[in-house]
């Protein structure tokens, strides 16, 4: 059997089981080398070149850690909360909760698109803006599986549509790069505009299947208890508790008395919080290091004196600890990205299907997408994925006769598929990281299975309908 299949199914194994996420990369990559008859050195030879490619970006997210976490310091998260808080305290009817409710859920679809151009934090943001406004959420009996597909929709249909920020990482260096690299052997060139146009009707999907989430899935109430973030020490793999009435009112009464405490913000704080903000997206704009762009907004606000200089260094080293696990879980990404490869049974993988394809194009696209979607939730990252998926499918779409920006629709596609729904992926593991902090959000089946439901079957409809139409 293919060895990169094993190896996938080894990983869904394993995360299913709740084994760590770390631990699961790992063994399924030694699986993967020595089913494919790699040796046990050869495969972590293979492993261990992949870590370096994936420390870039771990540092990465630990200093953009640092400075979301120096960011809230100015009290912004503290202050949307205490709003949330005010209008949920004085209006208590069904509609009017409702009103509140999907005002939320705005405000973190809002968050994540900018995390990734305007304040480009990515994920960091999470840890940071979600723990203050669990408790509005527990009152409002949300749906927590329904935030995170609204995080997840955000943090993936912004990247893979809006060539800034990280959108430009994704559509001009990673994806346009490779096609126009690897294309030039075929008479095959795209430009910029083609990035954004092939992507849309893909991101249409991942829209249409946030909406079914929030407005279908977890319309119900989900009842949660009231925790103390600081008393959470690990995470509770137990199923939500439910509150009984009792509960709910004193909650709502604990909100009342919440609300009328305001958060007392300078209108110098708030100047240079938002000079922080301007400048960070200036710097990685222009210099196009989303790093670099992190220290100098930390910089910026630790010479505001928004928090004592004494107190910089740990305030930096607690930001990176947020984005720790994530560097990690993304470094052995990278490692086990890097073994599948050297298997050489991805190209295995993909002549079998071309095989059974024929000469039915529609097929071809189909079962293109899906093998995308397989490869890509090993992976656990679509810019990891698209290199791989480059070398293969650039000849396929050109002997399929597939035009350019339909080829950047399959492309895009199939690399995105599986990044929301990957237990290994960052877009998962940051709604994870806020929504989880208080213990009763599982991050295998309150996020992972509830973003691959309602984003993936979308992309994969959608995205092969882009690729037959344009």
């Amino acid at each position: 059997m293919n060895a990169v299949v094993i190896a996938i199914l080894v990983m869904f194994i394993l995360s299913l089981a709740r084994v760590s996420v770390v631990f699961t990369l790992v063994i399924s990559a030694i699986v993967g080398g020595l089913v494919a008859g790699l040796s046990l050195p050869d495969t972590v030879s293979a492993f261990n070149d992949g870590l370096g490619k994936g420390a870039e970006v771990a540092l990465t997210y630990a200093i953009l850690g640092a400075f979301a976490l120096a960011l809230s310091k100015s009290g912004l998260p503290d202050l949307l909360a205490h709003k949330l808080i005010g209008i949920l305290g004085k209006e208590v009817s069904h509609a009017q909760a409702s009103k509140v409710k999907y005002l939320l859920f705005s405000i973190l679809l809002i968050a994540a698109i900018c995390s990734q151009n305007v304040i480009p934090v990515h994920i960091a943001f999470i840890p940071v803006l979600i723990p203050p406004l669990l408790k509005v959420m527990n009152h409002l009996n949300l749906d927590r599986r329904a935030a995170a597909c609204v995080l997840t929709l955000g943090l993936v249909g912004t990247y893979i549509f809006i060539p800034s920020g990280f959108g430009a990482i994704f559509l001009e260096q990673i994806l346009m790069g490779n096609i126009n690299k690897i294309g030039a052997e075929y008479g095959l060139q795209v430009e910029r505009w083609m990035m954004p146009a092939g992507m849309a009707i893909s991101v249409l999907g991942m829209v249409i299947g946030a909406l079914i989430a929030v407005f279908i899935s977890y319309r119900k109430p989900r009842y949660y208890q009231d925790r103390s973030v600081k008393a959470v020490t690990t995470i509770d793999l137990d199923k939500p508790i439910r509150a009984n009435q009792q509960n709910l009112e004193e909650d709502a009464e604990d909100l009342k008395v919440e609300a009328s405490k305001a958060p007392s913000i300078s209108k110098m704080t708030m100047i240079m919080a938002i000079l922080a903000v301007v400048l960070t997206f200036l710097v990685q704009r222009f210099s196009g290091s989303m790093m670099l762009g992190g220290l100098v907004g930390f910089a910026i606000l630790s010479a505001a004196g928004i928090f004592k200089w004494r107190e910089a260094d740990d305030i930096f080293v607690q930001g990176m600890r947020i984005m720790a696990l994530v560097g990690f879980i993304m470094i052995s990404a990278e490692g086990f990205a890097s073994v599948l490869t050297a298997t050489g049974d991805i190209n295995n993988l993909v002549n079998s299907i071309v095989e059974i394809i024929g000469g039915n194009k529609a097929l071809a696209a189909f079962l293109m997408l899906f093998t995308g979607l397989f490869v890509t939730i090993g992976i656990g990252s679509s810019f990891s994925s698209v290199p791989v998926l480059a070398v293969i499918y650039i000849p396929l779409c050109v002997q399929f006769g597939f035009s350019p920006l339909a080829t950047v629709a399959m492309i895009g596609t199939a690399a995105a598929l599986g990044d929301a729904g990957s237990p290994a992926s960052d877009s998962t593991l940051g709604p994870t990281a806020g929504l989880g902090i208080d213990g009763q959000h599982d991050h295998i089946w309150d996020t992972v299975v509830p973003t691959f439901i309602h984003f993936n079957i979308p992309l994969l409809i959608f995205g092969w309908i882009a690729v037959m139409v344009l």
